[in-house]
């Protein structure tokens, strides 16, 4: 897989997950999910004219935007508080200082200390993956009671582990920061600057001192391709869901446009949601469908029950008879919109199975219990047209982000700006 260089307008901005694409975009994010998982299927059945290209989310924290200041040249690091009104942009340790407080003080200070060794001529974006103080050795056993030495780090919720006795290993032990790029700005001020997901990381420089990675996807293990039934099996997922959302598309068309925290739309989100933050699948699509009009009622219901005089209970009242009535008109539309986005569901956690198969650096959460083996966050597909989604199993990744301890190891921890 090769470096991933599709252009998306403006600064890296919040991707959605391909099946919320119908409430958002309601039947053309639709078809746009459909169209994006249908072309990884075409990718991972050893398609060369695949439509999109694959990256990986690494789970790193802060992100570290880095490269020549455009107005004057020289070379500055930073977090996205590059792009604020007033920049926030270091080029000495002074600057920094002036800029930012506590541990992000540390970690930019090493950012400093090391990029400007590979030679940036770009403005890249990248995830910090540990400073010097943010790596540990520790001796890892697996289910089978076999023990190996490990380098971990935790950026995030996710901890990184690679044997030490490795290539791979040796050049991470030796290197005082790790970083994967994955956005490359472009454009005379930073108020003004276009983003495009991807980083060409082959012309940087190699520093003994720097580990660096692209974040495109990369099958090292070749084990990453479907079989003739898999890929058959997918589609015929991609056909069910093609089929369910021209049966919803009058609904989801008439949602997509309400912003109101009480609307349909707003609230059925909200409701598809909640089964992940519940750490729970969701039922069947009759079950789903059914169960959103008591969701509906009872979220209306805390609403007439806050406020304190007639006239906003009123207010309310209005809103949750007017909303229940349009579910029970609607009942059909809301199975068939139900039905896509679970489909969609399924055929997206196939992809994601695939996909985690070529993964290269061993993946852990921590519990109760110590370390427990996951899978990498996630990917995020990009088209020729710039168009991208995020691709996450939201019950395994993001359930942990809810509810993992964050134990930080020194200096790696996520920093806000």
């Amino acid at each position: 897989m090769g470096v991933m260089i599709d252009l998306i307008e403006g600064k890296n901005t919040h991707l959605e997950h391909a099946e919320d694409d119908i409430i958002n975009n309601g039947y053309e994010g639709g078809v746009n999910a459909i169209n994006f998982l249908s072309s990884l299927k075409d990718m991972l059945s050893g398609s060369r004219s695949s439509k999109v290209n694959v990256s990986v989310k690494w789970d790193g924290a802060p992100a570290i935007v880095c490269g020549p200041d455009p107005r004057d040249g020289k070379f500055f690091v930073g977090t996205k508080a590059v792009f604020n009104k007033n920049p926030k942009v270091n080029k000495s340790i002074q600057d920094i200082r002036n800029n930012h407080t506590g541990e992000l003080q540390n970690i930019l200070r090493e950012c400093l200390q090391y990029l400007p060794s590979l030679g940036i001529k770009q403005i890249l974006q990248g995830d910090l993956m540990f400073t010097s103080s943010g790596k540990k050795m520790s001796t890892y056993k697996d289910s089978s009671g076999k023990s190996e030495q490990m380098i971990s780090f935790q950026p995030n919720t996710i901890v990184y582990m690679v044997p030490e006795n490795t290539p791979f290993g040796r050049k991470i032990a030796r290197s005082k920061l790790g970083i994967v790029f994955h956005t490359t700005y472009t454009g005379k001020s930073f108020d003004k600057m276009n983003a495009k997901f991807g980083a060409d990381v082959s012309k940087l420089r190699r520093s003994p001192s720097v580990w660096f990675d692209d974040a495109s996807y990369k099958d090292v293990s070749g084990n990453s391709l479907m079989t003739i039934g898999e890929s058959q099996q997918l589609q015929k997922l991609l056909n069910m869901a093609k089929g369910s959302l021209g049966k919803g598309k009058e609904l989801l068309n008439k949602i997509k446009v309400e912003k109101n925290p009480l609307s349909i739309g707003v609230q059925l989100k909200a409701y598809l949601n909640s089964f992940i933050r519940a750490a729970t699948d969701l039922p069947s699509t009759k079950e789903t469908a059914t169960n959103f009009k008591s969701f509906y009622g009872e979220r209306t219901q805390k609403e007439i029950d806050r406020v304190k005089t007639e006239k906003a209970k009123e207010k309310y009242q209005t809103i949750q008879d007017t909303g229940l009535k349009f579910i029970d008109d609607h009942n059909q539309s809301i199975y068939m919109a139900c039905a896509t986005y679970k489909t969609l569901q399924t055929a997206k956690k196939m992809i994601i199975d695939k996909l985690n198969k070529a993964k290269s650096i061993g993946t852990f959460v921590r519990d109760g219990n110590g370390l427990k083996a996951t899978n990498p966050e996630g990917y995020v597909a990009v088209d020729k047209k710039g168009k991208a989604v995020k691709l996450v199993d939201r019950l395994e990744f993001s359930i942990a982000n809810f509810t993992t301890g964050k134990n930080w190891e020194k200096g790696a921890r996520s920093v806000n700006v």
